[in-house]
């Protein structure tokens, strides 16, 4: 995430709480994003580190377990820079310029001057991002797919590149022979399927069964990753987007919930100010007086009730405001009460953070530290294919 400050209720939703899930499921790596945020705000850079130290508190406020995952801030993984400049060197201009993004971000913010190189560079950025921890999943909206598929052409490019080594085949055969006996039949077999038949399924079952062996070398997992395409060896494996639920949040407005349309609500915010937003919420237009009947499909306030309330609440909701049976303001209340105690929660479990700095500058610090560690080897072995080290 960019650090623009304390999160709101869509980033919550929209992100956050699949975040939460998703540590428990798989190794995870939640950076922030710094370096992405000068990419739209470069002329005043003062606030980051504010900006950083309150997101962080609120993504342990939200449950994120530096025990489990590992949370960093990008600026402090040096590695990020230098795989992104390496693959500036082989990434066509003309792949950035159709991201779709690139022309309706510059359309959207046109009172800035994107006119610059790292606008111009931040999806390649970030496929950097992804690529330097060599991942299996990217968690990503739907409205983030284009920049998973740009990082997995920009992998393929990489590979196909700087992929070949001599007697690649021979070496292939002998990694075979390193997984053990069922699993080299079980791997070629599968390999053979994909090849003959095009099955992506076994393709995918057979990386699985490459990336489980503990006893293959990092060199001889990458070359049998790459044998499976007969390609060469994967130095960058291609990631696959990993879609995760995102509700549609809407803000005080109606509109997507957003800083920039000043229509939100804090993640802890305090509860009168909660209860006072909600109140002026916006609701069905059709509704001027208290005896009009209302949609609830058409009502911004009930796209909240199907993410806040229970199926007994957002019935009552939908009978009351379709049959005048109930005002607006009655309908805002339970939603009130439930918004109000999440964010009490929060604040509750974000206070250990906010009396003791220090101790998120440690979770920070030994996060880029684990970090590094990944970040180091997939750089090792792109400076080897790239004969970019002295050995």
């Amino acid at each position: 995430m960019r650090p623009t400050g304390q999160l709101h209720l869509g980033n919550y939703h929209g992100a956050l709480r699949n975040w939460v899930d998703l540590q428990y499921q798989y190794p995870c790596f939640f950076f922030v994003a710094d370096w992405h945020a000068l990419t739209t705000g470069y002329e005043d850079t003062s606030g980051l580190p504010e900006f950083t130290h309150q997101m962080v508190i609120d993504w342990l406020a939200a449950g994120l377990n530096p025990g489990v995952a590992t949370l960093f801030v990008q600026s402090h993984v040096p590695e990020h820079a230098e795989l992104h400049l390496l693959l500036s060197m082989i990434t066509p201009l003309s792949w950035l310029e159709r991201v779709p993004t690139y022309k309706d971000q510059q359309a959207e913010l046109q009172e800035k001057d994107l006119a610059t190189y790292g606008f111009l560079g931040y999806p390649l950025l970030q496929s950097a991002d992804i690529l330097l921890y060599r991942p299996a999943w990217v968690p990503v909206g739907e409205d983030q797919v284009a920049h998973v598929e740009i990082t997995r052409e920009v992998a393929r490019r990489f590979n196909h590149i700087f992929g070949r080594e001599t007697d690649f085949e021979q070496k292939a055969e002998k990694a075979i022979g390193g997984l053990g006996g069922k699993p080299a039949s079980l791997y070629r077999e599968l390999r053979r399927k994909f090849q003959e038949t095009g099955d992506t399924a076994a393709l995918e079952q057979a990386r699985a069964l490459v990336q489980a062996n503990t006893r293959l070398t990092v060199a001889d997992r990458e070359r049998l990753l790459g044998y499976l395409e007969g390609s060469g060896v994967a130095i960058l494996p291609e990631p696959q987007v990993l879609l995760t639920p995102t509700p549609k949040l809407p803000g005080l407005d109606g509109r997507k919930m957003s800083k920039s349309y000043g229509n939100t609500i804090g993640l802890r915010e305090e509860p009168d100010s909660i209860a006072r937003k909600l109140k002026t919420m916006q609701t069905d237009p059709a509704r001027v007086r208290r005896t009009d009947v209302g949609d609830p499909d058409k009502c911004p306030v009930f796209s909240l009730h199907q993410v806040y309330s229970d199926e007994p609440t957002r019935q009552w909701a939908a009978t009351g405001c379709r049959s005048a049976g109930i005002g607006c303001l009655e309908c805002k209340k339970p939603l009130i009460d439930k918004v109000v105690a999440d964010a009490t929660a929060m604040r509750a479990r974000a206070q250990e953070y906010e009396d003791n700095p220090e101790l998120v500058r440690n979770i920070l610090s030994e996060g880029a530290e684990k970090a590094r560690e990944a970040a180091r080897e997939t750089l090792d072995e792109v400076r080897r294919a790239m004969h970019l080290r002295g050995d």
